[in-house]
């Protein structure tokens, strides 16, 4: 086995037996089927990998994936004390949205694409796996960020004419249910 497969197994296996509710599904899948958790692992995640290949509702387990983990993590991250794990998350939030952003126009394409679940939670997990160069640092830092500091006047421009104007809408809407709920009183 190589270094780097062996690396990745031993941080698995500490996955595995670290306190929590993960160790304890898997201490009573031990017990129940006499099979060691890292097989049972391997097993839940190839059963995972052939669900998201070919499987009925493949698009919601991919998005459960991509929102599930992260968003107990971003919760752990606000409530710890320190910044770089808001950082962390945080970011990986900037860049599911604009992947969903970008989904969401080319949603025509998706069924054309071969394994498109699977390879959207590849993505998905690489964006969330905890290195410092995972997928989310690294469209941040080379796509989004020179993206938003190259245009960040022209967006916050756009951002208060928008604001101007639903705040002007919001006035005109409160206005008129005001007139209307006096003329109801008026007229009972």
């Amino acid at each position: 086995m190589s270094a780097a497969v062996a690396q990745y197994q031993d941080k698995l296996v500490h996955f595995l037996h670290q306190k929590g509710t993960v160790n304890d599904l898997m201490t009573i899948a031990e017990q129940k089927t006499g099979v060691q958790r890292l097989y049972i692992a391997y097993g839940v995640i190839a059963l995972t990998v052939l669900w998201l290949a070919i499987g009925f509702g493949a698009q919601l387990l991919a998005n459960l994936i991509g929102f599930v983990y992260p968003a107990y993590c971003s919760i752990k991250a606000v409530e710890s004390g320190t910044k770089k794990d808001d950082s962390q998350w945080l970011t990986y939030w900037i860049v599911f949205a604009f992947f969903s952003v970008i989904e969401f126009f080319t949603d025509l394409l998706v069924g054309w694409v071969p394994f498109y679940w699977l390879s959207k939670c590849v993505f998905l997990v690489w964006c969330m796996a905890p290195m410092e160069m995972n997928g989310s640092n690294m469209i941040y830092t080379k796509v989004i960020r020179p993206f938003f500091l190259k245009n960040e006047n022209k967006i916050d421009n756009i951002i208060n004419k928008g604001s101007n104007k639903a705040s002007d809408l919001f006035d005109k809407v409160y206005d008129a249910a005001k007139e209307v709920s006096a003329e109801h009183i008026k007229n009972n």
